[in-house]
């Protein structure tokens, strides 16, 4: 059986070789000349399931507003004329209930978790090297409330088997010794030894390589207009004005995925979440992290490659606005210089910018549509190579009729009521 997947990010990159090991022909398509060069690229190079956790949460529409009036916002909105934003935003608002981020943590959770053994097994497998490390990743916190809301927040994690610690400012700086220079900034912490770190851009590139070695066509710089839907089936893709027909679809496209199913009148809710990074070489080791050290007021993670610090984070809500904004520069280099000041040249730092596709509730969208030919594995947020190699695995486990390993509950669309019956077109309007 043939399945083309659209889209060369991790996610399409880790569905494709799942696919290809259970014994589908499969073609990758995407409009880059290679895989990984949009928001797989510079993404902040952690793995971490634990974290795992929705923008939608108790006290965020609070927040937010405060947020909007400082310099160093861990979220800003930029408004438009979309109304595709204001819609995804109110939605997102709806699911800021403790029960609804409860739930919707749970399923971040398990799918993460599961995607962390999965990437075990896949590196054992093919001893894929990406500059990874497995050394566990630390949260900092800078006020009392951070600390109670942790202490709050574990009771997922107990319920999953996830080990943690709570640290004091001492055990903050046993786990990362530079901590030592932030004096007295830092109250304390949460630790999770079994979370992970690497370069996503350089893993995805490294395991198309794999997959094509396995049989898997790649088809670079080709763009995709449009899907063909007639009879309620799906009955190809139009690709640089050509027809391309499989027997399976799957669409990887990150934000770009809900632009493919409009015409056919499905309003899928992801939406783009712009973030940033900076990439600066290390030019004091003793300055420098260890693995990756996540700061809650800011939203900013601080990741340890190999001669590199990878800085990354921030959401920026302004559609489909890829330019670099300075201010956001400013914060990066703010967060690294109060945390690991010293460590790496900031002048020489790379700056970069991607667009995360989210959905207002957190989780992703992994599994089947109302076409039996097509499914969608997108709406990762910023845990796209958190959450790869489980998502992927799933998909070809769906695509085999095989049980997954994995309890898919509320991951697919159908928990999106509105969508699951969605309109089938006789006939296929254009993408202008």
């Amino acid at each position: 059986m043939r399945v083309l997947v659209l889209g060369a990010g991790v996610i399409g990159i880790t569905s494709a070789w799942y696919l290809a090991r259970a014994g589908f022909q499969v073609t990758v398509v995407d409009r880059q000349p290679a895989p990984a060069r949009e928001t797989s690229f510079a993404n902040a190079g952690q793995i971490s399931p634990g974290y795992a956790s929705p923008w939608a949460a108790p006290g965020v529409p609070l927040k937010a507003v405060k947020w909007l009036l400082q310099r160093h916002a861990p979220l800003a909105v930029r408004f438009g004329g979309d109304p595709q934003q204001y819609l995804w935003m109110l939605q997102m608002l709806r699911n800021c209930t403790a029960a609804r981020y409860a739930r919707n943590k749970q399923r971040m959770v398990r799918l993460a978790e599961y995607s962390r053994d999965c990437l075990d097994a896949l590196r054992a497998e093919t001893g894929i090297v990406y500059e990874g490390r497995q050394l566990g990743t630390t949260q900092v916190f800078r006020k009392q409330a951070q600390l109670d809301a942790a202490e709050r927040d574990v009771d997922v994690l107990r319920r999953f088997g996830v080990p943690f610690e709570l640290l004091d400012r001492a055990g903050l700086m046993r786990a990362e010794p530079a901590l030592g220079q932030t004096g007295e900034l830092l109250l304390g912490g949460l630790r999770l030894p079994n979370d992970q770190t690497g370069d996503c851009h350089l893993f995805t590139a490294r395991l198309a390589a794999l997959a094509e070695r396995a049989g898997v066509e790649f088809r670079y710089e080709q763009q995709i207009e449009r899907l063909e839907v007639a009879g309620g089936h799906i009955r190809g893709v139009w690709i640089n004005r050509r027809l391309e027909q499989a027997e399976r679809y799957l669409l990887a496209l990150g934000s770009y995925t809900p632009l493919l199913l409009k015409p056919l009148g499905v309003g899928l809710p992801i939406y783009p979440l712009k973030g940033y990074s900076l990439t600066i070489p290390i030019i004091d080791e003793a300055r420098a992290p260890r693995s990756t050290v996540l700061d809650e007021t800011y939203k900013i993670a601080l990741t340890r490659f190999d001669r590199r610090i990878r800085v990354g984070g921030m959401a920026e809500i302004a559609g489909y606005d890829l330019s670099l904004n300075p201010r956001r520069r400013a914060t990066l280099e703010m967060v690294c210089n109060q945390l690991f000041g010293g460590a790496g040249a900031l002048e020489q730092g790379e700056f970069w910018t991607g667009l995360r596709p989210a959905t207002p509730d957190g989780t992703p969208v992994v599994g089947a549509t109302p076409w039996p030919e097509l499914y969608i594995n997108s709406g990762h947020g910023t845990l796209g190579w958190t959450m790869a190699c489980g998502s992927a695995r799933l998909i070809a486990d769906l695509l085999q009729g095989r049980s997954p390993d994995i309890d898919p509950e509320g991951l697919d669309m159908s928990r999106y009521p509105r969508l699951s019956r969605a309109h089938r077109s006789p006939a296929t309007p254009r993408l202008e």
